[in-house]
């Protein structure tokens, strides 16, 4: 049965990273370049939520979207990186949370969708490729 399995995969290997925006808008945006770079497997976007924080010693109150990237761990670095570039926050929330277990389907799907493949060429699944005919010819 799908995500039944026991991922066998050593805890710490993959990551949920989390960023806040203050618009739905860039969260969307920031999900999508990230997927598209291949620096993350899956980008959600979630909220709005209400946050309350310390900015420049007062009380800040606003309303915000979250993002969460899905990814192997050692992908962490270059996806921060992103995210300090392209946020626009001035001190962006970037969080990792190490995912400690999962499917072993899931799990690998995340390694395979960060890869890096040449433009222009897709990647072939298993299901793609025909099977091997029985008669000649």
């Amino acid at each position: 049965m799908a995500g039944t399995d026991a991922g066998g995969r050593q805890s710490g290997q993959y990551v949920q990273v989390q960023t806040t925006t203050d618009s739905r808008l860039e969260a969307m945006d920031l999900a999508r370049a990230a997927v598209a770079a291949r620096l993350a497997a899956c980008g959600q976007v979630a909220g709005p939520v209400a946050s309350t924080y310390w900015w420049n010693d007062e009380i800040e109150r606003a309303e915000e979207w979250f993002v969460f990237f899905k990814l192997p761990a050692d992908g962490y670095e270059a996806l921060a990186a992103f995210l300090d570039e392209r946020h626009s926050y001035d001190e962006p929330e970037i969080i990792a949370t190490p995912i400690v277990a999962g499917s072993a389907s899931f799990l690998a799907w995340m390694t395979d969708e960060t890869t890096q493949r040449d433009a222009g060429i897709p990647r072939q699944r298993e299901a793609d490729v025909p099977a091997p005919s029985a008669s000649p010819g």
